[in-house]
């Protein structure tokens, strides 16, 4: 592709998806269709001889965008929010032109100094105090596992990635069964085995880890020779919103020496606003947090913000230094790759700075308290009706509920949940609180007004309504 042709369909696509973006509420949220339809319609082989871009531009459009779940769409009620605020999508076609590697200060030194100060921004607008410092993972997954390999090395004393855990004494890990299956997979892929992923019960409102029962096993796990290492605490979980006390966590785990990472990947961001963040008080003394810029603060996926009181611990557990990936002649500079598991990193600094610099923190503010006060809303309408129960209270802008029949509760709500979902209206998910199962809503897309919020009140009774 030459400069020319280059210059055409960079245009053509910048236009395609102002335009997509300008008619995306006439799309149903999620696309009517079985496994396999899309994969049917492709090749099953790829062409020897190259096609032209108006072809493949037509089956794009043709062929992919038809099979495709609308995730900035104003309502996408389901999973959490993956946002993408159009100034940050402008930022990512500039990222995409420039197409740099940004493991090392010296492969993009701008990159690197801007993620530096785009993190210590966020920092301040969720109120961590400035012992933290910040870098941008992919996602809370890795953040996670990063996490959880500084727990092992530390309780190992740093001889974990040299020897090995076979043989050794079992680490062990505790999280209550509210937090994300990525502290699951942080486990296996660690080598701690997910039999020492000790569950610690939860109780209250807000569904928090239960500390005396944590102080318990973890008393119970020394005095059977284990080698316990760390806490994950949740903030926001995913299932309903469950938030841990993180003091009384950090107070448990200082008595032991334990390592806290708070997993805030969805809850995280309304932290700018100053009157939510009794939900995660104390985490200042944790000893690393991570929430995602990219659901709920408008970020274009993936971006990860991880902050750490202690970067030189994770620095300790990542760093491999060979000789080609040493920065001669040059002094007081990071490289991000140590401070992650993948060594290759994306541009995601820009994307911030964009977005930061655009809304400023009052525009990101007002968007957040919006969601909160119309989900709230539509959770007092529901609860007014006579046959609908909230199961769960609105935790920020996330609740749960379910519709009440004679017959099976579950086979009920998940029925209607179809129908709600197959009308494409509106999107929502399930999940199960004690053994039940309910309907999840929650609200976030970036661009969501109070309409949409008042849409969904009209979906869900009127499926409700069919189905009796």
């Amino acid at each position: 592709m030459d400069s020319n042709a280059f210059r055409e369909w960079s245009t053509k696509a910048a236009e395609w998806g102002a335009d997509y973006r300008a008619t995306i509420r006439e799309r149903p949220v999620r696309p009517a269709m079985t496994p396999g339809e899309t994969a049917a319609r492709i090749p099953g082989a790829p062409p020897e001889a190259g096609e032209p871009m108006e072809r493949i531009f037509a089956d794009f459009e043709d062929v992919i965008v038809p099979g495709m779940t609308h995730w900035q769409h104003p309502r996408f009620f389901a999973y959490f929010p993956a946002n993408a605020a159009p100034v940050s999508v402008v930022a990512e076609y500039l990222v995409s032109a420039m197409a740099a590697q940004c493991m090392l200060w010296q492969t993009s030194p701008a990159a690197t100094e801007l993620e530096t100060k785009v993190l210590d921004w966020l920092r301040q607008a969720i109120g961590l105090p400035d012992s933290f410092a910040g870098v941008i993972q992919d996602s809370a997954s890795s953040a996670t596992l990063a996490a959880v390999l500084v727990m092992r090395e530390r309780a190992l004393h740093w001889n974990g990635n040299k020897i090995g855990l076979s043989g050794g004494d079992r680490v062990r890990v505790y999280a209550s069964g509210q937090v994300h299956t990525s502290i699951d997979r942080a486990i296996w892929v660690s080598g701690i085995g997910e039999e020492n992923l000790v569950r610690i019960p939860v109780k209250g409102p807000l569904r928090g880890m239960d500390v005396e029962a944590l102080d318990t096993a973890i008393v119970s796990d020394l005095e059977s020779g284990y080698r316990p290492a760390g806490i994950v605490a949740c903030t926001g979980g995913t299932s309903t919103g469950a938030c841990d006390d993180v003091a009384a966590v950090v107070e448990v785990a200082r008595r032991y020496g334990l390592y806290v990472h708070v997993d805030a990947a969805w809850a995280g961001a309304a932290m700018i606003c100053e009157e939510f963040r009794t939900l995660w008080r104390g985490v200042e003394v944790a000893d690393s947090v991570v929430f995602n810029p990219h659901k709920w603060l408008g970020a274009q996926f993936d971006c990860s913000a991880h902050f750490l009181r202690n970067p030189e611990d994770l620095v300790r557990t990542l760093a491999i230094q060979p000789e080609y990936l040493k920065t001669h002649g040059k002094d007081g500079f990071i490289n991000y790759s140590e401070w992650s598991v993948p060594l290759g990193r994306r541009f995601r600094a820009l994307k911030l700075w964009f977005l930061i610099r655009y809304h400023g923190l009052s525009g990101l503010k007002t968007t957040i308290r919006n969601h909160v006060a119309w989900s709230q809303s539509l959770a007092q309408r529901l609860a007014a009706e006579p046959d609908f129960e909230i199961v769960t209270d609105p935790v920020l802008s996330l609740f749960s509920f379910r519709h009440w029949t004679d017959g099976d509760m579950d086979q009920h709500n998940q029925a209607l949940l179809n129908a709600i979902n197959d009308d494409g209206r509106i999107y929502l998910t399930q999940t199960r609180v004690d053994g039940r199962l309910v309907i999840r809503f929650q609200a976030g897309q970036f661009e969501m007004t109070e309409t949409d919020a008042e849409t969904a009140f009209d979906v869900i009774v009127e499926m409700a309504r069919k189905s009796l």
